[in-house]
């Protein structure tokens, strides 16, 4: 199975460490970044046959920001380590978006915090933005944005971020890349007899057990939030891999089967998974009445919910929401995330997507719920 996990994704998210990033601290490492520019490139162009669409989650701004301010240690006082961050993505953006330029890729800086991810509009915009630079062929860089939020800089770790981002934007797979071979069960510099784990089920409680500190001075995360990112990208069904940086050809050779490194199974599929958080609402703030045109093509023909094919709106909720759609029975045939909060969608009403506009006076999204954020009963509720 573990050799599937990457030659079967379409939607990766690929994450590295400050270590890899800048060489421990010694500025950026632009032959390291050039490496897995080149290879993205090839994954997003289809060089072997399938495009796919790759995010970066790097790390490296304090760093790159120390070595241009010119500090040796890394600063205790808060406000300090925000300076190194403003300064240091400055350098970091500007040399992914020369590399990937250069083979001929589209690049955007993303920054995201926690707290974008856990707002449910924030989290909709968030999603929106970096499904359509996807579509796009572009790569999203994405870092912590270290600069504005205090506790991110003092707790906060891009492993999980990358665990976030790939639940955010349903990612088949996430790639931790890092300055270890991957896991083992137990400390290999330390202990002789560790075993190297080519293989394991993401979230398994003994795989906590077997991961170690922080083995970087420039970072600050170890073995042991890569398993725990890697349990979190899980519960939306995403599988992981932890495999060194520096391997020659790490994401090429990957997505053509290759064994390299760690894998980190899901349990459960990444639609799978979505729809049994959603069927997990035991409590929904509000509901559409939909037509039976609505129903037919819902149910039948997989779309997604336009405000044309509803007829009613019953609660009160906000964007971002869980909702119900009841047909003109008023049986639940389907739930999802709205893209507009109650009284928007009151107004919306039989009214066509190319109106939204001229109804509301902006457009957050042509549908109601989108299909990839719905799950849909059978006939009859």
């Amino acid at each position: 199975m573990a050799s599937n996990v990457l030659q079967d994704a379409k939607r990766i998210v690929v994450k590295v460490g400050s270590s890899l990033v800048t060489n421990e601290g010694r500025g950026l490492d632009e032959a390291a970044i050039e490496e897995w520019a080149r290879q993205l490139a090839a994954l997003v162009q289809g060089k072997d046959g399938v495009r796919r669409e790759l995010i970066m989650v790097s790390s490296g701004a304090v760093a790159e920001g120390m070595k241009r301010l010119g500090w040796k240690a890394r600063p205790k006082e808060l406000y300090e380590l925000q300076a190194a961050a403003a300064v240091g993505q400055m350098g970091l953006v500007q040399m992914y978006e020369t590399k990937l330029r250069a083979y001929e890729v589209g690049s955007a800086q993303v920054l995201l915090t926690h707290a974008d991810l856990a707002d449910r509009e924030r989290y909709l915009n968030a999603r929106s933005t970096l499904l359509t630079l996807l579509r796009l062929g572009i790569v999203p860089v994405i870092n912590e944005n270290d600069t504005v939020v205090n506790d991110e800089i003092k707790f906060g770790d891009n492993d999980t971020l990358g665990a976030l981002v790939a639940n955010l934007v349903d990612a088949d797979a996430l790639v931790i890349l890092t300055d270890q071979p991957g896991l083992y069960t137990a400390d290999p510099r330390s202990n002789p007899a560790a075993e190297f784990v080519h293989e394991a089920r993401a979230g398994d409680p003994t795989l906590e057990a077997m991961a170690g500190g922080a083995g970087s001075s420039i970072g600050k995360g170890g073995m042991l939030t890569k398993i725990l990112a890697a349990k979190r990208a899980a519960g939306s069904g995403t599988s992981t891999v932890i495999a060194w940086g520096r391997e020659k050809d790490v994401l090429l050779r990957l997505t053509q089967g290759e064994r390299i490194g760690t894998a980190l199974i899901a349990p459960t599929h990444k639609v799978q998974a979505r729809k049994q958080w959603m069927m997990d609402h035991l409590q929904l703030p509000g509901a559409v009445t939909v037509d039976a045109g609505a129903v037919a093509k819902l149910q039948t023909a997989g779309k997604s919910l336009l405000p044309v094919g509803m007829v009613a709106v019953q609660g009160e909720f906000s964007r971002g929401d869980v909702i119900a759609v009841h047909n003109p029975q008023g049986q639940e045939i389907a739930r999802g995330l709205a893209n507009y909060s109650s009284a928007e969608a009151r107004l919306l009403c039989k009214h066509s997507s190319d109106e939204i506009e001229q109804v509301l006076g902006y457009s957050a999204a042509p549908e109601m719920i989108h299909r990839d954020n719905m799950v849909v009963f059978g006939a009859g509720g």
